[in-house]
């Protein structure tokens, strides 16, 4: 085979065969296909799309191009949970510490961030001395320790999947269902997990920002996780403005933490309890939602959801003094008050341009070698339905390289919209599927 004829067909329309799949995927790891090559594949595929076949083949490929994690020492139902990826969302830092403190064992394996929207490990690795490169073996004995596991991918968890995440956020192809799907499913259905539940971003901030769009993505991984003998639960949430109060790495750690401590936002702390309440139903923790949501709403409050947090902070080598001292955590050199420009109401505040305004800040990559600054970012004072007078602070805007300070500031600003009246907030889940 060659890779140019497999991009040309792909290019003209016409759908791969599982051997070409199979063969482009091991050849990324060989070094028998080169990344422009697979970068011009990818282009092809965002154009051209992927049908049912392709797309189960493609996921199967890049899932074996790794180890497939047998968990079954461990006790009970292991449950994931994964973000199609939005600005200021962090809940999967919020939602594993709860259902695990519920008894749910939670192997998660996050990636980085993509594009406009933040990365689970790149918060993660804010935390100073927290370490996401474990290997099988120090995974496993982790989760059974903690109760959770929070890693990315390894050299043995769906490798392949790594190195292509990697060239879509730096070649404008992420927005594409089969690979948005692929890539998802082969490193979760890698991770040895009994059951995953899905959180698909919808609205301006999400890849995909049409609601039949996003519906299509939650039903192509979830025949994709059936058709391999899972339990799969997905949530349609909104995503038209960022998620909680913070945008960034650090200032969203402690965010989660306020979240675990429950002091954090309202929005941010009913889906990180709706999420982890599936989680827990679907670990046989309990047998309703609404005994689900108890059960987390009582981790919480009791603190034993914090502690869990603690646990896997010190098992992956981190600093839990974090946990008791935010300032622990990197502090920007810069802090950049935005005023309203009027009195009014909040009538939008687009989430799509925050997250382009933090990763020109740093917090997010431009390139794939791009180095995150874990400090920067947005903290966000007043949201949609809130209302403001004229020069009260709407944002700040935290700052460590002033070369990107003042378009991210301009981003910031034309993000919100101000003007009268009361706002009806529509609910942030959408469907269930």
């Amino acid at each position: 085979m060659r890779a140019v004829d497999i991009i040309l067909k792909k290019r003209n329309g016409g759908a791969l065969s599982e051997s070409e799949i199979g063969w482009m995927v091991a050849g990324i790891a060989s070094g028998a296909v080169a990344d422009y090559q697979w970068s011009a594949l990818l282009m092809a595929i965002v154009w051209r799309g992927m049908d049912a076949a392709e797309t189960a083949a493609l996921t199967d490929a890049m899932m074996r191009s790794g180890s497939i994690v047998d968990l079954s020492a461990t006790p009970g139902r292991k449950v994931d949970k994964h973000s199609t990826g939005g600005v200021g969302d962090k809940t999967s830092l919020i939602v594993a510490p709860i259902a695990a403190a519920v008894g749910v064992p939670v192997p998660m394996v996050s990636g980085r961030g993509l594009g406009h929207t933040g990365g689970t490990l790149d918060k993660l690795e804010a935390i100073p001395g927290f370490r996401v490169d474990l290997d099988l073996t120090r995974y496993k004995q982790v989760l059974d320790e903690c109760g959770l596991v929070l890693i990315g991918q390894t050299a043995e968890i769906a490798p392949a999947d790594k190195r292509l995440y990697a060239l879509r956020d730096a070649t404008a192809t992420v927005e594409s269902i089969p690979l948005i799907s692929a890539s998802i499913m082969s490193k979760k259905l890698a991770e040895g997990i009994d059951g995953l539940v899905l959180d698909v971003k919808t609205g301006d901030g999400a890849f995909l920002p049409r609601l039949d769009d996003s519906r299509a993505l939650a039903q192509a991984m979830c025949a994709i996780g059936r058709g391999l003998g899972k339990r799969i639960r997905a949530l349609i949430t909104r995503m038209d403005q960022p998620l909680g109060l913070a945008v960034g790495n650090a200032v969203e750690v402690a965010e989660s933490v306020a979240c675990l401590r429950g002091e954090g936002p309202e929005d941010l702390v009913s889906l990180s309890v709706e999420l982890a309440a599936e989680m827990v139903v679907m670990g046989e923790q309990a047998a309703t939602l609404d005994d689900g949501r108890s059960l987390c709403r009582r981790a919480i409050a009791d603190g034993s959801a914090l502690e869990r947090f603690r646990r896997v902070i010190v098992a992956q080598g981190g600093d839990p003094a974090v946990l008791d001292n935010l300032g622990r955590l990197p502090q920007p050199r810069t802090r950049v008050t935005i005023p309203a420009p009027r009195s009014g109401v909040v009538q939008s505040l687009k989430a799509r341009p925050i997250g382009h305004a933090t990763m020109l800040l740093g917090a997010g990559r431009a390139k794939v070698d791009s180095v995150i600054d874990p400090a920067v970012g947005v903290l966000l004072h007043k949201k949609v339905g809130d209302a403001v007078e004229a020069g009260e602070p709407v944002c700040t805007v935290l700052v460590n390289d002033e070369s990107g300070r003042d378009a991210a500031v301009a981003l910031i600003r034309d993000a919100y919209t101000i003007g009268e009246g009361p706002v009806d907030l529509p609910a942030l889940i959408v469907e269930r599927f």
